[in-house]
């Protein structure tokens, strides 16, 4: 057996780790992936999707140092953000994290989910950082879904510096795998599930579970 091709993994411990011999999923969509489509009561063109989670880190208004980025409904089956990057998501003196703008870019995805009405969690995602992002800088996002294979949503974003015009600063290609709620409901922490079944609000508590970057 070659060197290229190991049987199994291990981990530091010695022991065989199956996720790390486990193939990555490829972000090309197969040959018979079907081209997305707008569902019906898709938000109108330009409409705000607003938040849909005040504790996100991504869009949520309850979160002081988050992103609170803004997306609105394109015409397809795509949507456009924009978000401000301020002190607290520096990397470098004066420049963005590169995490955050994978944050940004994975959120902008993310929304796309409204447009096709499901429920989807990233399941893969690759970025390219083409420039640097000052503090202070608007970055405009815009995402559209490429294609739809069975669970798997194929995505891809870009976002430029000051406007829909302006240069490329970052973009990525995604991986999308619709769940049901109960993915969020089985796997995240009682605490903060228990809050938001509580909220009086029916609409922000189904929101709460709709989307989730």
């Amino acid at each position: 057996m070659s060197a290229e091709q190991p049987t199994n993994s291990r981990a530091a411990d010695g022991s065989t780790d199956p996720d790390a011999a486990r193939p990555r999923s490829p972000l090309t969509p197969p040959a018979d992936a079907a081209a997305p489509v707008r569902h019906p009561q898709a938000p109108a063109p330009g409409e705000p999707l607003g938040s849909h989670y005040d504790q996100c880190f991504g869009c949520g208004d309850g979160q002081q140092h988050g992103l609170h980025l803004s997306a609105r409904a394109g015409q397809g089956v795509d949507v456009t953000a924009e978000f401000t990057v301020r002190p607290a998501h520096q990397g470098a003196p004066g420049l963005a994290h590169g995490g955050v703008l994978t944050t940004a870019l994975d959120e902008t995805m993310g929304a796309l989910q409204w447009m096709m009405q499901t429920i989807a969690v990233t399941g893969r995602l690759e970025a390219d950082f083409v420039r640097p992002v000052p503090v202070g800088t608007v970055l405009y996002l815009e995402a559209a879904v490429r294609a739809v294979h069975g669970r798997k949503i194929f995505t891809s974003a870009t976002g430029r510096i000051g406007g829909p015009e302006g240069p490329v600063a970052v973009r990525a290609e995604a991986l999308f795998i619709e769940v049901k709620v109960e993915h969020f409901t089985e796997h995240g922490r009682d605490e903060e599930i228990r809050a938001a079944m509580a909220d009086p609000d029916m609409v922000r508590r189904a929101r709460a579970f709709e989307v989730n970057p």
